[in-house]
């Protein structure tokens, strides 16, 4: 959990350092910022994992709290100093854990900032794990339009060099200018042509590598049958 980040933002300076301390001597810590309310900017507090509200000053709190718990991809915890106001913040910020402040809160907050921050660690691999397969599809799709057009590809380079080499055979009708970007489309289409190869014996690979796979599992699901 070191990669993971927390903010601490609190105006009693001794709060702040308590939970630091405590977190410390855990295992696992996470990187720790402290921040008063008067420097809280939930632009920079995005980039937290998880953002820890203590006491701050009079007419602060409410903001703060509504800023922290909007964060997308944040966690927020607030600490409240009384035990009568944790349902009315639940309900007000569904998103926000409370912590009531009696004894042992520390190693109470503790413990739920580390379920916290393991629960937004999983949410951005889901994320991550997301993002891959949607670029996956995208690059499926390319590579099945690809496959759907290399006739007509491979048809037209044909078209393209053929008459390159045409053109190339008639010296008299041709200016040097000409023939010279003659050979340069002749060039280019050879190259194409080559890429196109290239993909086809990479497609020819992959088929080939995919049947085995399936071979190999095949035999193993055909042990695993005949064992019982």
């Amino acid at each position: 959990m070191n990669h993971l980040s927390v903010l601490i933002v609190s105006d009693d300076t001794e709060f702040a350092r308590t939970i630091a301390a405590r977190w410390q001597a855990e295992r696992n810590a996470p990187e720790i910022t402290l921040a008063t309310s008067d420097v809280w900017n939930p632009v920079s507090a995005s980039g937290y994992h998880l953002v820890i509200v203590g006491p701050v000053r009079s007419g602060k709190p409410f903001s703060i709290l509504a800023e922290a718990s909007a964060l997308p991809g944040t966690a927020a915890i607030y600490v409240a100093q009384e035990e009568k106001d944790v349902p009315t913040l639940q309900a007000e910020h569904p998103n926000l854990l409370v912590v009531p402040q009696h004894d042992g809160w520390v190693g109470t907050l503790v413990l739920v900032s580390t379920e916290a921050l393991r629960r937004v660690e999983a949410a951005g691999r889901a994320q991550r794990a997301e993002r891959l397969v949607l670029a996956s599809e995208r690059d499926a799709t390319l590579g099945r339009y690809m496959l759907e057009m290399r006739p007509s590809v491979n048809n037209a380079l044909t078209s393209v060099l053929g008459n390159a080499d045409l053109l190339l055979l008639e010296p008299g009708e041709i200016s040097g200018q000409s023939r010279e970007q003659i050979r340069a489309i002749h060039t280019m289409a050879l190259r194409l042509n080559e890429i196109m190869q290239r993909f086809s014996s990479l497609v020819s690979e992959m088929r080939a590598g995919e049947k085995v796979s399936q071979g190999e599992t095949e035999e193993a699901r055909d042990g695993l049958v005949s064992r019982r």
